[in-house]
């Protein structure tokens, strides 16, 4: 794998995380899941290069993250793993282990403790740094509440200072 910057493929990276990416956490007991994202910033805070993603309180991944230190994110950018990303979008790691049911492996990282996903194309490594629970009193677009979050499951957004992004060659 070769290192790159973090915004050296942030087209391609954006591109595809509006199909889908996954989401990567390992928690400080050993539990490992991962989930489809399609949803999430890349920009630069605190003078700090950060991905944000977001994890809803029904999640799993939610228990998984709140006793962790970091995530990341695995980007298939060759159109490849649709049915992985399908699978791992509907269904919980409560109930079936997803990287056997989607075929797809979980492979150390280089410099966090959340393992990246092995047949995937660009990998990001995040440190949480800090986390914001959505407030619906501050969402100001009505059709967004109306549309994504009728049911009240609301999201934490879980910011990562990215500290690793590398590519498959």
């Amino acid at each position: 794998m070769k290192e790159i910057k973090y915004n050296e493929l942030s087209k391609e990276l954006l591109d595809q995380l509006q199909k889908g990416a996954f989401l990567n956490v390992k928690d400080n007991d050993g539990n490992v899941n991962t989930m489809t994202i399609a949803w999430g910033n890349l920009g630069f805070m605190w003078n700090k290069p950060v991905f944000t993603a977001m994890v809803r309180y029904s999640r799993h991944t939610y228990k998984l993250i709140e006793n962790a230190k970091d995530f990341s994110v695995s980007f298939p950018l060759k159109g490849q793993l649709k049915e992985a990303l399908s699978i791992c979008g509907t269904k919980s790691g409560r109930d079936i282990d997803k990287f056997k049911e989607s075929n797809i492996h979980a492979v150390d990282s280089k410099n966090i403790n959340s393992p990246i996903i092995e047949e995937c194309d660009l990998h990001i490594e995040c440190k949480i740094v800090y986390k914001q629970e959505m407030d619906p009193k501050c969402i100001i677009d009505s059709e967004i509440k109306e549309k994504k979050y009728s049911t009240d499951d609301y999201h934490v957004l879980y910011y990562g200072e990215i500290v690793g992004t590398y590519i498959n060659e």
